[in-house]
């Protein structure tokens, strides 16, 4: 292979979730139908729903417009609630703010002025049924804690992919929230036809709250309506719509246009004459807001303790793995043998190179799986290769907040047709940051392969091993292009995320 001409430029932000892999659905919880539907009194013992006269039922009905993942394009529904008078609850993951396609801490900021509710919605997006319990714990403290020290009054909360466990809720408790929100357990045509029309506004369990299906872009105005009107006639109670993005060029598969959000909205507004209001979810559950609370901590490594959870890919789930990458190109990832340990390795073939790169890097969140490091402290960075051209390490650093950015790249190794091991050691790191992740690119056409990751606080890594047959390189025998190696320099606004 050629080698570039020129060092890959530095990479955009990288959101803390997988950046090539297709965006999840929602996973729905759902209760036990029947018992849960007599629980609410909605339906008879012949299951047939008693309908209620409107006006009677219009008195007990509370609407809640709710917004999931601080999408930039929600801005869009702004005027729409404006203009009727209504506000809405925003679940915010912190670690997504200021990132490409996602809100500032201005905007959240001009949505608490407009008397919008500020909610969280985790750090980092992951699915808190499949990972720790320290973790979630992390995840759900942390992300309320950024957005109280940001100014926020925080109370009501959702489970990313409306998934969770028992001990997922408590942690939601602990952490100090007033309640926490699923999906899919409210009626509609789009799911769960033995459930209830409508969640309590007394729930009984404020942090497994019911609400209708999350809407999508087959959702129309009649379906937006029937929502409410199914509540109106069957007892009243409280109906929570969960919207994504807002968009008039139909920008993802959960989107709604600005018209059709205006549209429901004007329906919605003559509904309140008849009884029918719009709470926030921090109003309808009321209380005041609790004292922050911090999630468990995480050692960095010392000694000779390699701080990689599943050095060597071998282990299943939660693997702590994601594939990362920017650019113009198309990677396929793959798992198997050849493996310089074991059985398992990853490997990547890049084509339809442009620029850009492509790695499997150990996931960003809390500390489950990214180690933690200390402030000004150094790290010895290995991984073994195959390669058929150059690659270099690309470092991401963790920031107080739980915000992941790129940092900087380590100088190239040379490409390896036989397992060389890649070693080399970091600048000190920056203040106001405490996680790292790291590994191995392929940036041109062709193919890279890696196992086996270490990180070491370079004051106790042990000594390279020797290898027979296999010769090191290190990285100041490759040709540079011309000039420094880049690094990231941190600016306030990426300290608080």
């Amino acid at each position: 292979m050629t080698e570039p001409a020129a060092r890959p430029s530095r990479p955009r932000k990288v959101l803390p979730m997988n950046p090539v892999l297709p965006r999840p659905r929602r996973r729905r919880r759902r209760l036990l139908g029947v018992v849960a539907a007599l629980a609410a009194g909605a339906i008879t013992v012949a299951g047939l729903a008693l309908p209620s006269t409107p006006a009677e039922a219009a008195t007990r009905t509370v609407v809640s417009l709710t917004f999931d993942d601080a999408n930039a394009n929600q801005l869009a529904a702004l005027p729409a609630l404006k203009a009727n008078g209504m506000k809405a609850t925003f679940y915010i993951p912190s670690g997504f703010i200021g990132a490409a396609g996602h809100m500032t801490r201005t905007d959240l900021t001009a949505l608490a002025k407009a008397g919008h509710e500020i909610g969280g919605h985790t750090v980092n997006h992951p699915d808190l049924a499949q990972v720790s319990v320290d973790e979630a714990k992390r995840q759900i403290c942390i992300d309320r804690k950024n957005l109280a020290s940001w100014g926020f009054t925080v109370r009501s909360f959702a489970y990313p992919f409306a998934s969770s466990t028992p001990d997922v809720e408590k942690a939601a408790a602990d952490c100090g929230y007033s309640s926490a929100r699923l999906l899919g357990d409210i009626r509609s045509r789009f799911g769960c036809p033995e459930c209830a029309y409508a969640e309590s506004t007394k729930p009984a369990d404020r942090f497994a709250l019911k609400a209708l299906d999350q809407v999508d872009a087959t959702w129309t105005l009649d379906d937006l309506k029937q929502g409410v009107t199914n509540a109106e006639n069957n007892g009243g109670g409280w109906v929570q719509y969960t919207f994504h993005d807002v968009c008039a060029d139909a920008c993802s598969d959960l989107a709604v246009s600005p018209a059709l959000f205006a549209d429901f909205l004007s329906w919605l507004k003559t509904r309140q004459a008849a009884g029918t209001v719009v709470k926030t979810i921090g109003s309808v559950v009321g209380g005041t807001a609790k004292p922050v609370v911090d999630g468990p901590s995480v050692p960095a490594p010392t000694g000779a303790t390699n701080g990689i959870v599943n050095a060597g890919m071998e282990q299943g789930a939660p693997d702590c793995w994601m594939r990362g990458g920017w650019g113009t190109n198309t990677p396929a990832f793959e798992t198997g043998s050849p493996a310089h340990t074991g059985a398992i390795s990853s490997g990547i073939t890049m084509t339809g190179y442009g620029d850009g790169d492509a790695k499997l890097l150990p996931q960003f969140d809390l500390g489950q799986c990214s180690p933690t490091v200390t402030p000004g402290r150094t790290y010895t960075l290995r991984e073994w290769y195959l390669a058929s051209g150059v690659t270099q390490f690309a470092v991401y650093l963790r920031s107080t907040s739980g915000a992941w950015s790129y940092w900087t790249s380590s100088p190239w190794y040379a490409s390896a047709p036989e397992w060389t091991e890649a070693d080399w050691t970091t600048p000190a790191i920056p203040d106001g940051y405490n996680g790292i992740s790291f590994a191995l690119t392929i940036f041109g056409d062709g193919t890279l392969r890696t196992d086996d990751l270490a990180l070491y606080d370079s004051e106790g890594a042990p000594p390279l091993a020797p290898v027979t047959g296999v010769t090191r390189v290190a990285p100041d025998t490759i040709p540079l292009p011309e000039g420094p190696v880049e690094v990231f320099r941190p600016t306030e606004s990426d300290v608080t995320g």
